[in-house]
């Protein structure tokens, strides 16, 4: 029986867990948002990030065959794709029962028997868009979690209706999100993977009805599997389904970390502190790492690392959310933005604004004193940027420099004006040599770092400082 390897990342918005084999080798990951329930959000995060491992391990199986036929690993792709419509969908189906149960709780007479009517109008309308997205766009890739997606289309519905409605219907949405996503929804493996194979040959299926012109003109890319290998593919997939979805994914060893890593259901020797972990993560994917930067969502960590990837010294801003990623939802909620959103439109600046502080609790204030005096917003979302790194760079001064090489972990480090920041003052105070490390997985290196740990089982400490 191969042994796997789990980490656990909890952390102050998001939990992470990574799965590795017994080679440090990935295979698994998944991400959730945290939420009042720490242990749901791990235990989801793991789920996700085993459902990824049987993926993983599928195409592994398929590797010859996805070598002499590209459009496999097309076909996986898509797949992975309506799996993960398929989970959305039965979360969707909770939460509109959630939501006619908030309603009898609230309302009375006619006027619960209308907002339930306009609840039932809005999820008939916003689930085939959502399922459209996932099945021909690129939802499913996204890393979005069940309430920004439900809550982005919801609202869309409910600025349509009549405003009198407006503010009982958000209430009824914000009474009823919270207990679905604490839920923990059981998935059978095997049974919504059958079901996706059977959703994405009907999508071809029609595409093949469809007229030539428009075939070519809305999907290029999907032409090579109407050609007639559909079917040959689905049911190569369908000869493996099985062994992956009854093999044991047996977990040997576990650790947490994180912000919240006191709260995991984990034995004492099993939880170890974020910067070790973030350190021994970073130094495994770029093994000359000696400076490690993680900008989470709670706290900035300024970390130096030996040859092994432990931790020597660092330095950290625990104290407030400043300049961290809750600070920046604060502010995309300010401007009525996502956070995905955020980033590109500060690099669209002409001139930045100097924000004065870094502070939670000013920062609106702040932020709607420069509105009303006319400056843009994208030259504010700059300078608030600019802000956070001026902040980081400040930790990472007292924690010893940067030493080549610098890696950026956390999941700020997704942010493109943060990174923009970070590669300029690291260049300008540390020299043009210096190299800097980005990374895909770069939310994941907490959670790896604790997979990394359990393989080994060693006992760590973070030195004092």
């Amino acid at each position: 029986m191969n042994k796997y390897y789990l980490g656990v990342d909890l952390g102050s918005t998001t939990s992470k867990a990574v799965i590795i084999d017994e080679k440090d080798n990935i295979i698994g990951r998944g991400i959730t948002n945290t939420r009042a329930n720490y242990k749901v959000a791990a235990d989801i995060a793991k789920l996700e990030a085993i459902f990824d491992a049987r993926f993983n391990i599928l195409e592994s199986k398929l590797g010859s065959e996805i070598k002499d036929n590209p459009d496999s690993k097309k076909y996986i792709n898509e797949l992975k794709s309506v799996f993960k419509y398929l989970q959305f969908h039965k979360r969707l189906i909770s939460l509109h029962t959630q939501l006619k149960q908030t309603i009898s709780d609230i309302f009375e007479n006619q006027k619960g028997k209308t907002i339930s009517k306009h609840i039932d109008e809005i999820v008939n309308v916003i689930e085939p868009k959502i399922k459209y997205e996932f099945l021909t766009g690129n939802l499913g890739n996204k890393n979005q979690f069940f309430r920004d997606i439900i809550s982005e289309k919801y609202n869309e519905q409910v600025e349509k209706l009549d405003k009198e409605f407006f503010e009982s219907l958000m209430s009824v949405f914000d009474k009823s999100i919270t207990p679905v996503e604490n839920e923990m929804v059981e998935y059978d493996f095997q049974e919504l993977v059958h079901d996706s194979i059977s959703i994405l040959n009907g999508k071809y299926e029609n595409l093949k009805d469809k007229k030539d012109e428009d075939i070519s003109l809305h999907f290029d890319a999907e032409l090579n599997l109407l050609t007639g290998n559909i079917n040959s593919i689905s049911d190569s997939l369908k000869e493996h389904i099985e062994q992956i979805a009854k093999m044991e994914i047996h977990i040997a060893n576990m650790v947490g970390t994180g912000y919240g890593r006191a709260l995991l259901p984990f034995a004492e020797d099993c939880i170890k502190s974020e910067i070790l972990c973030h350190a021994f993560g970073a130094h495994a994917v770029f093994p000359d790492t000696r400076t490690v930067l993680d900008i989470g969502g709670q706290d900035t960590k300024a970390i130096q690392v030996d040859s092994n990837g432990l931790v020597t010294s660092f330095y950290m801003n625990d104290r407030c959310a400043a300049g961290c990623g809750r600070y920046l939802g604060y502010v995309a909620d300010e401007f009525n933005l996502s956070l995905n959103e955020m980033g590109p439109l500060a690099l669209n600046a002409e001139n930045e604004v100097n924000i004065c502080s870094t502070c939670t609790v000013f920062a609106g204030a702040e932020i709607r004193e420069l509105l009303n005096v006319g400056q843009q917003r994208e030259d504010i979302l700059a300078g608030l940027h600019r802000a956070i790194v001026i902040r980081a760079m400040s930790l990472i001064a007292r924690s010893g420099g940067v030493r080549n090489e610098f890696t950026f972990t956390g999941g700020v480090a997704r942010n493109q004006a943060v990174l923009k920041y970070i590669i300029e003052m690291v260049k300008d105070g540390y020299g043009n040599d210096i190299k800097i490390n980005i990374h895909t997985d770069s939310i994941f290196m907490g959670a790896l770092g604790g997979a990394m740990f359990a393989r080994r089982n060693i006992p760590v400490k973070i030195p004092s400082n």
